[in-house]
This record gives structure tokens, C-alpha cells and sequence, in this order.
């Protein structure tokens, strides 16, 4: 490991733990040049995952796009940022979870549409109006009829 001071290319392991979310160990390090400290963090390298969008272009997985899309659809309602980034960890572990090397942009917005579904129903009808892309109001209604039809008396 190089030095973030000096350079140099060797140093000694001071202390080792594991991160909170399990998913990491994080080192201290000293420099065996310049005696100076860093810290460094060791994961494990996954395969890439690939979202395919719908006009069939492929780009990676970014779990900020989905993060941020959460966040616009519960802007000014009750939803912590912590049952955000659950929403957001969950669908992550699912994803990885599933060993494949593809996956649809429809299918991460059925994930997102699901768990909004269950936390707060306002965010769940914003995140729908951007993702089904509705083209008028009627659009709107028909789905909101729907979504009054599915629920149980």
C-alpha cells in the first residue's frame, strides 16, 4: 500500500476492523518510511451489474440514481433518510443477490415502486407519475382507480 505522504510502498497493518455494514474491513496503516498514519479499506470486487434501459442501452448499476429518485418522490414527507437508504440497501442486496449480470431499468422501478408502496403512499403515486411517465391526467386517475380497486375493505 503506498504511502499518501511520502510514497513510499510499504507499511505495517496497526489495526484491523470491520465496518459497521459488514461489507469492508478498514486498516490502519503506518508508513515504514515516514512513520505517518493512514487509513485504508479492503472490499470485495464484484461483477459489474448492468441496467438495461428501455431503448436497449446498457450503463452500470448506479444505486445513487436511485437513491436520488427516492429522495425527489418523498420530498416533504414523513420519510427519514435512513428508511430511504434501507429501501436503497435492500434493493442493492437483492440485485447482487441474484447473480445476474443484466437486470431491466423496469424491473429496479417495480423494486422501488413496491418498497415506496409499503413506506408512504404520496411518495409511492410521485415515484409512479415520473417512472409510467403519464401523459395526461387521465393517465393518473386510471392508475389511482386501479390502485383504489387493489386495495383490501
Amino acid at each position: 500500500m503506498k504511502c499518501i505522504y511520502c510514497g513510499w510502498t510499504e507499511s505495517k497493518v496497526i489495526d484491523s476492523r470491520s465496518t459497521e455494514e459488514l461489507n469492508s474491513i478498514r486498516r490502519r496503516r503506518e508508513c515504514l518510511n515516514c512513520g505517518k498514519r493512514f487509513t485504508t479499506y479492503e472490499t470485495i470486487e464484484t461483477a459489474p451489474l448492468l441496467v438495461v434501459k428501455r431503448d436497449g442501452s446498457r450503463q452500470p448499476f448506479d444505486k445513487l440514481k436511485i437513491r436520488k429518485g427516492i429522495i425527489k418522490a418523498c420530498e416533504k414527507r414523513p420519510v427519514s433518510i435512513d428508511q430511504i437508504n434501507e429501501i436503497v440497501t435492500n434493493i442493492e442486496k437483492e440485485l447482487s443477490s441474484d447473480l445476474v449480470p443484466e437486470i431491466t431499468s423496469k424491473k429496479i422501478g417495480e423494486m422501488v415502486m413496491d418498497a415506496l408502496k409499503e413506506l408512504d403512499d404520496i411518495s409511492y403515486i410521485r415515484f409512479a407519475c415520473v417512472y409510467r411517465k403519464f401523459e395526461d391526467v387521465s393517465n393518473l386517475i386510471n392508475f389511482l382507480q386501479n390502485l383504489d380497486n387493489k386495495k383490501p375493505n
